[in-house]
């Protein structure tokens, strides 16, 4: 069982600024904690119910691993409702599935539900490398990583200068904006070009900044067809923008 001093040791990375430090994310639950496994991701301590621990024989070697009541979850977890698991992993992922040629550019967002769900569209899609501006919120937030709904553990996500990437990938990039090609035209060179291509998804309110607009090769629009609501919600867009793109793929 584990002892109070080693519950007080956890209990700091409830605070992202500790998880920072020291190069390591929280996963919660039994679904994301099973999808860690599945991943063979790097996972450095368990605490867990003697339930699931019982069904969950062989669990790595290097992991730290302590049987913990369901009343004490709390004490580590930053969910409402602790389930059963929780996991504390370096963020060294990698090993990440065989995708499509189709990259993500993620410029300055801050909601960490729309950046969650971004990566999981992404793991629907195929999608396997998303690039993040330096400013994007982090995807080990807590609240990211839970709505990834496993998709972190099958997504290479880097963050660096979005510009600099932009103009040194040698590859078409295709951004949402106002004066775009409506999506829904029918052209083909709305589809994923043979050498792959970059897409880039906005700010919330503001949309792609200008730096990063500077190096979009192909302006596209998703039309306002109801004609009253202000914009898309971002995840949103890029679920649409990504099928387009990949239309020929899906349809065949």
């Amino acid at each position: 069982m584990i002892s109070k001093n080693k519950l007080k040791e956890l209990s700091v990375y409830k605070q992202q600024k500790r998880c920072e430090e020291a190069s390591v994310f929280v996963v919660e639950g039994v679904k994301m904690c099973n999808e860690a496994l599945a991943a063979n991701a790097p996972i450095r301590v368990v605490c867990a119910t003697n339930s699931w621990l019982s069904q969950h024989p062989n669990l790595p070697n290097q992991a730290e691993i302590y049987e913990i009541e369901q009343d004490n979850l709390s004490r580590i977890s930053n969910m409402s409702a602790p389930n059963e698991v929780w996991m504390l992993l370096d963020r060294n992922l990698s090993n990440f599935p065989k995708g499509n040629k189709l990259t993500l550019a993620i410029d300055h967002l801050q909601d960490p539900g729309n950046i969650g769900t971004i990566i999981r569209t992404a793991d629907w899609f195929g999608v396997r490398r998303i690039v993040c501006s330096a400013d994007t919120v982090s995807c080990y937030n807590s609240k990211v990583v839970q709505s990834t709904m496993g998709g972190i553990f099958r997504t290479e996500i880097l963050y660096t200068d979005l510009p600099s990437y932009l103009g040194n990938c040698g590859l078409p990039v295709f951004g949402a904006l106002l004066d775009g090609e409506n999506i829904w035209s029918g052209h083909n060179s709305l589809w994923l070009p043979a050498e792959g291509a970059v897409l880039v998804v906005g700010n919330e309110s503001r949309g792609i900044s200008t730096e990063v607009q500077l190096h979009i090769t192909h302006r596209v629009t998703i039309p306002n067809l109801g004609g009253t609501a202000e914009s898309l919600n971002a995840s949103v867009a890029c679920a649409i923008l990504i099928a387009q793109l990949l239309q020929p793929s899906i349809s065949n």
